[in-house]
Protein backbone atom coordinates (compact mmCIF):
# COMPACT_ATOMS: atom_id res chain seq x y z
CA UNK A 1 0.00 0.00 0.00
CA UNK A 2 0.82 3.50 -0.64
CA UNK A 3 1.39 6.21 1.59
CA UNK A 4 -1.88 7.78 2.91
CA UNK A 5 -2.51 11.34 2.66
CA UNK A 6 -4.33 12.31 5.64
CA UNK A 7 -4.78 16.13 4.31
CA UNK A 8 -7.20 14.90 1.81
CA UNK A 9 -9.53 12.33 3.75
CA UNK A 10 -9.55 15.18 6.58
CA UNK A 11 -11.18 17.60 3.53
CA UNK A 12 -13.07 14.53 1.87
CA UNK A 13 -14.68 13.60 5.46
CA UNK A 14 -15.42 17.44 6.03
CA UNK A 15 -17.35 17.39 2.52
CA UNK A 16 -19.29 14.53 3.51
CA UNK A 17 -20.40 15.78 6.69
CA UNK A 18 -21.49 19.14 4.71
CA UNK A 19 -23.65 17.65 2.37
CA UNK A 20 -25.55 15.22 4.38
CA UNK A 21 -29.75 16.83 5.20
CA UNK A 22 -29.97 18.21 8.54
CA UNK A 23 -31.71 15.92 11.13
CA UNK A 24 -35.69 15.82 11.46
CA UNK A 25 -35.57 17.59 15.02
CA UNK A 26 -33.37 20.72 13.53
CA UNK A 27 -36.40 21.34 11.14
CA UNK A 28 -39.20 20.76 13.36
CA UNK A 29 -37.35 23.20 15.64
CA UNK A 30 -36.40 25.81 13.27
CA UNK A 31 -39.73 25.28 10.93
CA UNK A 32 -42.30 24.16 13.52
CA UNK A 33 -44.07 21.29 13.79
CA UNK A 34 -46.90 22.27 11.83
CA UNK A 35 -44.67 23.15 8.72
CA UNK A 36 -43.51 20.17 6.18
CA UNK A 37 -40.30 21.62 5.05
CA UNK A 38 -37.65 18.57 3.76
CA UNK A 39 -34.47 18.05 5.32
CA UNK A 40 -32.29 18.93 2.36
CA UNK A 41 -34.05 22.87 2.43
CA UNK A 42 -31.26 23.43 5.70
CA UNK A 43 -28.60 22.21 4.15
CA UNK A 44 -25.93 25.11 2.94
CA UNK A 45 -23.72 22.99 0.31
CA UNK A 46 -25.42 20.36 -2.52
CA UNK A 47 -23.33 18.49 -3.95
CA UNK A 48 -23.34 14.99 -5.97
CA UNK A 49 -20.38 12.89 -6.79
CA UNK A 50 -21.19 12.90 -10.87
CA UNK A 51 -22.26 16.86 -10.50
CA UNK A 52 -19.29 18.79 -8.54
CA UNK A 53 -16.30 18.13 -8.19
CA UNK A 54 -14.28 18.65 -5.20
CA UNK A 55 -11.06 20.02 -7.10
CA UNK A 56 -8.76 18.23 -4.49
CA UNK A 57 -5.37 18.69 -5.70
CA UNK A 58 -3.69 15.54 -5.87
CA UNK A 59 -0.24 15.07 -3.62
CA UNK A 60 2.82 16.34 -4.67
CA UNK A 61 5.52 13.38 -5.70
CA UNK A 62 8.81 12.56 -5.79
CA UNK A 63 10.01 12.49 -9.62
CA UNK A 64 12.16 9.31 -9.97
CA UNK A 65 14.12 10.40 -12.54
CA UNK A 66 15.97 13.03 -11.10
CA UNK A 67 17.49 10.58 -8.61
Amino acid sequence: MGIKNNKKKEILSKKARQTKWAPVWAVLKKHGAGKRVHPSAMTRHRRFWRRTKLHIKPRKQKKSHFG
